[in-house]
């Protein structure tokens, strides 16, 4: 009998291990997925019923491989905020969730491409290599992982690098009314950057293709887009690409910034995000006035601003600078979007449509621009040369304000005006042309020291490419120090300037006015 149960209990335990063993080996031909249903569809929209376990921003897949984002999550129902054209999308239609939360790819293999937001080429260049996929959504760095902002971001125009510098982690905004110039302030900085190690995305937002087309044979003419990825949501985009367009952007700029690279973004611009946003809200439902519409606006620019920041060293060391566009209309920088922007970035350069209208390009305008980490993410030799300049431009255009009434000056006032006139030939440069550093502060040590005071308006354009074709050929070692960072020595300033006053009066000399 004991014999009889043993076998038993042996037959029992082997069958056990059996059914244990192809209950592991097991694998369900049917998989489990959460489904709902299109009820109702507008632009760009649409609402959904039956997914309950669903997250906000989670990714959601609909018929024919197109896709959307749960943005309104109620009981009955969630609103999704549609990635593709929903023409052939109709109520019914099944939805399913995916368990992504939206995220786009990232990566040294996205440098020289043309993707959306989502990571999908738009190039023609085939497939997108990446390293991994990101969300779009991340926190902001804290602020025991940020380092102070101290290295400068070269732009190339003299006169942002002279009296509105920009340093490697900080934020500055570029606004002014329509066609004044701010997309190709962005992109002269963009080609700026080639040798100096800085990887630049440029983010296009509701911007018409042929822009956008021209801006990127500009960026391959000039072979800028070895270093650059170009995220596009065109004004052909849905809403919602639009939308999400600028996180993409800057997901994908964090994650070079976390392998220790400095990384210039260009998001341009967020005056058509905030309509886009807008639109969305509308459509959703969501609060339009006083209740919504202010807070959120300034709580999607902001979170997408903070992002940017340059780490400490045990962090990576690596800097993201953001360059966030806006526009102005008539001139109002007090509107509500304008001063948003303002209040989150580290300062602001303005340009004047005025100045534009007058040909004075690129139209900065000095007075009402400012830059709030200043001289602390300013090359030495800048803060020697042209420390005055700002405060001598300014008295020069309050001067230049009255003299228009007929009112005599002194003789003082009388030079201060004829200097200004200079340094406003000098500040005038033309589009993708940006000037290195020693470059800029020889020109810039020549019209301060009166080097040009004799010279007529007319001929200030030449003699400023015979200033910087004697640094460039007779001083490369004192160009490459003052590159490096080194003071420009009181000495090394005479030597230059008595050698680029000889290389003026012979350039000029059936002139005679040196």
């Amino acid at each position: 009998m004991t014999s009889y149960t043993h076998d038993i209990t042996k037959e029992l335990n082997h069958v056990l291990d059996t059914l244990s063993q192809r209950q592991e080996a097991f694998e369900p031909d049917l998989v489990l997925t959460e489904t709902g249903t299109v009820t109702s569809l507008g632009q760009g929209i649409a609402h959904v019923s039956g997914l309950p376990g669903v997250r906000l921003e989670e990714l959601v897949q609909l018929p024919d491989n197109r896709l959307g984002i749960a943005f309104n999550l109620e009981p009955h129902e969630i609103g999704l905020v549609l990635l593709d054209e929903a023409d052939t999308l109709d109520a019914g239609d099944e939805v399913q969730r995916t368990g992504r939360v939206l995220d786009t790819p990232v990566g040294h293999g996205l440098l020289g491409r043309v993707v959306d937001p989502v990571g999908r080429p738009l190039d023609g260049q085939g497939q997108v290599l990446f390293e991994k996929r990101l969300p779009i959504e991340r926190e902001a760095p804290p602020i025991m992982k940020r380092a102070p902002v101290n290295v400068p971001l070269q732009t190339g125009i003299k006169s942002i690098d002279a009296m509105i510098p920009i340093g490697r982690g900080q934020r500055e905004l570029i606004l002014g009314d329509r066609q004044t110039g701010k997309t190709a302030i962005a992109v002269d900085t963009i080609l700026n950057q080639k040798g100096t190690g800085v990887l630049c995305v440029y983010c296009c937002i509701g911007q018409r293709n042929t822009a956008v087309a021209k801006l990127i044979d500009s960026l391959h003419k000039f072979g800028a887009m070895e270093y650059t990825t170009v995220v596009m949501a065109s004004g052909e985009s849905s809403p919602g690409l639009q939308y999400i367009a600028p996180y993409a952007a800057t997901t994908i700029a964090e994650h070079l910034m976390e392998q220790g690279n400095d990384v210039l973004v260009v998001y341009d611009d967020l005056t058509r995000h905030a309509r886009a946003y807008r639109e969305l809200s509308l459509l959703l439902r969501r609060p339009p006035g006083r209740e919504a519409f202010p807070g959120d606006i300034f709580y999607i620019h902001s979170r997408l601003l903070e992002r940017s920041t340059h780490l400490r060293p045990e962090y990576g060391g690596g800097s993201l600078t953001a360059l966030p566009i806006i526009e102005t209309q008539a001139q109002n920088l007090s509107a509500y979007i304008p001063t948003n922007l303002i209040s989150i970035t580290d300062g602001q350069i303005y340009l004047s449509p005025d100045l534009f209208q007058k040909g004075i390009l690129p139209a900065v305008d000095i007075g009402r621009s400012v830059s709030r980490v200043g001289g602390k993410a300013q090359l030495p030799a800048y803060r020697s040369v042209t420390g005055a300049l700002k405060l001598i431009y300014s008295q020069f255009e309050e001067l230049e304000a009255f003299s228009r009434f007929g009112t005599h000056f002194e003789e003082e006032a009388q030079q201060t005006l004829e200097r200004g006139r200079r340094i406003r030939e000098i500040l005038k440069q033309p589009q993708e042309q940006p000037i290195p550093v020693a470059e800029q502060i020889a020109v810039l040590l020549a019209v301060n020291s009166g080097l040009l005071d004799s010279l007529p308006l007319h001929t200030i354009s030449k003699a400023e490419k015979v200033i910087q074709k004697t640094m460039k050929e007779n001083y490369a070692s004192i160009a490459e120090a003052l590159h490096r960072g080194e003071q420009f020595s009181q000495e090394d300033r005479q030597i230059f300037l008595d050698d680029a006053k000889n290389s003026l009066a012979t350039e000029f000399s059936d002139d005679r006015v040196i």
